[in-house]
């Protein structure tokens, strides 16, 4: 049992696990780096502006709704395990081109090994976003897949806590808490402590920052993932119904990274493609050539936030070393063809013309 006289202890046993489990982890994949045929079915090249990934049990759809998605033909049928291997589709939506993998159903245990769990998980690591997809009639199962997804290394629909760590050659461990937290500075000093930092800084700027947080700054293989559910199969029910299943997921809070769908029937699926785009935060920005007319039919799409600079780079690797200015026009401008440097944040439906270096060109 939990409480402030064992929470010491309990604490350093979870670094503890998740120190061995991290150890366990480099090892197999080493063995299978250098076995070879273990990811056959499974290595899909990244396309499009984002990768989304329909994570699932067997059975709730995943490949119907990838179908309805996309012009993707993943194999349906009304039994288990029908897809075995990781199937891409292309969404085509405002401009951007968002590639969706439909992956093989997982099951409790899969983060261990079980079925292709391991292989799913790895794919879906590599995802800027995950749809969390359920059946109807079985939306408890979003705990195991939230579950499995963590012991993966996956933390759905949260940041990186705000910690930095600055090693030193002697002095001990300093703890410099600039928020409330909830870990104790002895227990801090301890995980540290048990992942080989004996001497450094710890500056920690998260509030309320707790064990498992640290443990996973300290364990470095964590992935930070956005996620949308999307409860398949309403055609099946009535509307209270799912209201009823609604209200348990996400409580009675107008929450949009909740989408109830029937793959098979067809509704909602453009309230799902809204969703997903809206998810993956993308802007659209218009490029316009200097002295010429604006391409509004092919937008590039970037996250945003994004600068000049990320422009740039996705045109052409040397964009930005012959970059000479920008012009925009648009919602980030003071005003029409503002000239901007590299750092300029652009805002969505942006035109923007990258003048070069005279003499050199892409």
């Amino acid at each position: 049992q939990i409480n402030k006289a064992t929470e010491f202890h309990i604490g350093l046993l979870k670094a503890k696990i998740a120190r061995l489990k991290r150890e366990m982890q480099e090892n197999v994949h080493g063995k299978t780096m250098h076995s070879g045929g273990e990811n056959i079915g499974f290595d899909v090249r990244k396309a499009g502006d984002a990768t989304v990934v329909l994570i699932g049990l067997p059975s709730v759809g995943k490949s119907t709704l990838l179908n309805s998605l996309t012009n993707a033909k993943s194999r349906v049928a009304s039994y288990q395990f029908t897809t075995l291997t990781a199937v891409p589709g292309m969404l085509h939506y405002r401009g951007a081109k968002i590639q969706l993998l439909d992956l093989p159903g997982i099951i409790e245990g899969a983060s261990g090994g079980k079925g292709f769990g391991k292989r799913v998980l790895s794919v879906a690591r590599s995802a800027d976003l995950i749809l969390i997809v359920l059946d109807v009639f079985q939306p408890h199962h979003r705990g195991v897949l939230k579950k499995e997804l963590a012991e993966g290394g996956i933390r759905l629909d949260e940041q990186p806590p705000n910690i930095l760590i600055e090693k030193t050659s002697t002095g001990g461990i300093s703890v410099n808490a600039q928020v409330p937290i909830k870990a104790s500075e002895r227990l801090i000093k301890e995980i540290m402590r048990l992942y080989g930092l004996h001497n450094g800084r710890l500056i920690i700027r998260e509030p309320n920052l707790t064990d498992d947080q640290l443990i996973d700054v300290l364990n470095g293989n964590r992935i930070y993932i956005p996620s949308l559910i999307v409860l398949n199969k309403i055609d099946l029910v009535n509307a209270s119904f799912v209201q009823e299943v609604k209200s348990k997921i996400v409580g009675n809070n107008n929450n949009n990274n909740f989408i109830a769908v029937s793959a098979d029937s067809g509704i909602n699926i453009d309230v799902l493609k809204e969703a997903i785009y809206q998810r993956l935060g993308f802007i659209r920005v218009y490029m316009r050539p200097k002295g010429g007319e604006t391409d509004f039919k092919e937008p590039l799409i970037i996250k945003n936030g994004a600068t000049v600079q990320d422009v740039c780079n996705k045109i052409h690797r040397n964009m930005t070393k012959n970059f000479r200015y920008g012009l925009v026009w648009g919602k980030s401008a003071k005003f029409a063809g503002q000239k901007v440097g590299l750092d300029h944040k652009l805002a969505d439906e942006d035109v923007l013309t990258i003048a070069k270096i005279s003499g050199t060109s892409i």
